[in-house]
Formats: C-alpha cells, sequence, structure tokens
C-alpha cells in the first residue's frame, strides 16, 4: 500500500513538473510570437533607413514628434532626434535642406505662412487638398494623410471673465474694446502677433485693433496660466487641443466669423525621400487616423497638466493603440 502511495506522489510530482515545462514553453512561443511587437513591426520594415525627425518646441509638437520617432524606430529604421528644434520658419528651412527628413507641419500654418496666401480655403479636407498639392508642385514637399483633430488658434478667457464682460464670441471682443478698453489686455506669443493668420489678420478680419498696451508678450506655455490669474490678461491666445483649457476653466471665444484655418496636422516629407520610402505614406495614415481632439487634448494635458514626458505619452498612445508592442 505504501509502495503503491509513494509511485502514485513520483508520478503527479512528475506529471507537475512536466506541466510547467510546457507553461514555460508557450510563455516562450507567445513572447517570440510577431504579434507581441505591435502591428507597425508586422506590416512595414524600414530596416536600413537613416531618418531624422524634426518638431517644433510646443508639448503637442514634442509628442507628435515622438510617436514619429518610436514608430519608425519600431519598424527597424535609425532615427536621430532633433525634436523640439525651433520655431515654424526654422524647422520647414531644416526640412527643405535636408537637415531633417520629416514634421509634423499644420495645413493652415502651411497654406497661410509657408505657401504666402492670405486667405483660409474653406472645409479641413479641401484646405489639406489645396496645401498638399501646391507645396509639393512648388516646393517637392509632400504632405501624407492629415490627423482628424484641428488644433486652431483660439482666444480664450477665464470662465469668471467670460461671466463679467458677456464674452462667447470673438465679435464681443469689439464692444469691449469700446466700452471698457482696459479690460481687453491680451496675452500673446511673438509669433501669433507676425503671422497673418494670427493677430494681424484677426484683427482686420473682425474690424478690431488691440492697443500696443494691451498686449502682453509671453512664451506660448505660459499664457494659459496667466489667462486663469487674470493678473496681466483677460485675455489669450491658445491652441484649441491644448489640454490646460479643461484644467483651468478657460473658455474658448467662438470664431464666429470663420476667420481661423483649419490647422490639421500632416507628416511633411520631401518628395525624394517618400519616393525611396513610400511606406511612410501608409504607415503614418494609420497613425494619424487614430489621433482625434479628445485624445489630443488628452495627450497635451498629461504633459502640461500632470507632468508627464513627451516621450513617454507618445509611447503609451502607440502601445495603447496596439502599433508597438
Amino acid at each position: 500500500m505504501r509502495t503503491t502511495e509513494r509511485r502514485l506522489r513520483r508520478w503527479l510530482a512528475a506529471f507537475f513538473v512536466a506541466a510547467l515545462a510546457m507553461t514555460a514553453c508557450e510563455a516562450d512561443v507567445i513572447i517570440d510570437d510577431p504579434e507581441a511587437e505591435g502591428s507597425l513591426a508586422q506590416d512595414y520594415d524600414l530596416s536600413g533607413a537613416e531618418l531624422t525627425v524634426g518638431s517644433k518646441e510646443f508639448t503637442e509638437q514634442l509628442v507628435l514628434g515622438h510617436i514619429a520617432r518610436i514608430a519608425l524606430e519600431s519598424t527597424g529604421a535609425t532615427v536621430e532626434d532633433e525634436i523640439g528644434l525651433a520655431g515654424t520658419a526654422i524647422v520647414r528651412e531644416a526640412l527643405e535642406a535636408g537637415e531633417i527628413d520629416l514634421y509634423w507641419e499644420y495645413t493652415g500654418t502651411g497654406w497661410i505662412t509657408l505657401l504666402g496666401e492670405t486667405e483660409p480655403v474653406e472645409g479641413a479636407e479641401a484646405q489639406y487638398e489645396a496645401v498638399a498639392e501646391r507645396d509639393l508642385e512648388q516646393n517637392g514637399i509632400r504632405w501624407l494623410e492629415p490627423a482628424p483633430f484641428d488644433n486652431t488658434y483660439a482666444v480664450a478667457v477665464h470662465e469668471s471673465a467670460a461671466e463679467e464682460f458677456d464674452l462667447s464670441q470673438l465679435s464681443d471682443l469689439e464692444r469691449l474694446l469700446d466700452e471698457n478698453p482696459d479690460a481687453a489686455t491680451f496675452c500673446v506669443a511673438s509669433e501669433f502677433v507676425t503671422r497673418d493668420d494670427g493677430l494681424p489678420g484677426m484683427e482686420q478680419h473682425y474690424g478690431i485693433e488691440f492697443p500696443q498696451e494691451n498686449l502682453v508678450m509671453l512664451d506660448e506655455g505660459a499664457i494659459y496660466s496667466e489667462v486663469e490669474q487674470r493678473d496681466n490678461c483677460n485675455l489669450g491666445e491658445v491652441f484649441a487641443t491644448d489640454g490646460r483649457i479643461a484644467a483651468l476653466d478657460l473658455v474658448v471665444l467662438e470664431d464666429d466669423r470663420d476667420f481661423f484655418p483649419a490647422y490639421n496636422p500632416s507628416v511633411t516629407v520631401r518628395d525624394e525621400l517618400y519616393q525611396q520610402y513610400p511606406q511612410l505614406g501608409e504607415m503614418f495614415a494609420e497613425i494619424a487616423a487614430r489621433l482625434d481632439t479628445e485624445t489630443m487634448q488628452d495627450l497635451n494635458a498629461r504633459v502640461d497638466a500632470e507632468g508627464e514626458f513627451p516621450e513617454e505619452v507618445a509611447e503609451d498612445l502607440l502601445r495603447a493603440e496596439g502599433f508597438i508592442g
């Protein structure tokens, strides 16, 4: 009887050891499974490609730049990081000169600032098609499929100021400037003051003019908290997808006369490079399609309001969408 029990115990022990070994083997198979790499590694192969990714300096551009970098690296490309390089003019010059190979640009910026047009094209899709066709023809710059979110310029006030001065749309600023000019203080960044699709164009379109002493020049990132605190300005130039708008109880004034162009982001790349790596088009179209307004506001807020790093936020997005493992 005891002999039988010992044999049974030995048999059971051997069975469990074998079962554990099989489980470990299966785990190894899962780890080595290409599915674990993410969809980009499965669908695209850019092994041997050496690419330089650039971006502008503000939060959203940093996040988008790292999304591009991580995506390219996941497909085997070697990527040099020039993310956060400078403002629009310098980054675009770097692209044209071959110092960087791609960066995300906004359709409205391309049309007004880079191509020198004075009037936006009505409708996001029509604006994209117009800038993509013209830039490719004139400059050999290809615009890949744009993301659905629109990071247009906007003017915001704190909800308390909106209530105090009865502000809900940009046309209300004419009344504010006439009746209470001292309250029409406006925090702006240097680029907004000089762009045709910024303050000069907005003033002309709405028939208003801010006195020079009412303009408070600040870095882009500092404007949001200043508008919240209302110590130096009641109005602020903002980006529509910035996560701090909701976090700080700011109210975006409606562009009721349709001045600001559509600003959908698109990866821009020299056409000669695109012809060498046509996979870039389909790959970034997949990624861009996942970047809606709510998603981008959340990514921006995680950096600006919660203190996360842009590269961490970018990696989380790509992993959550299954693009990387």
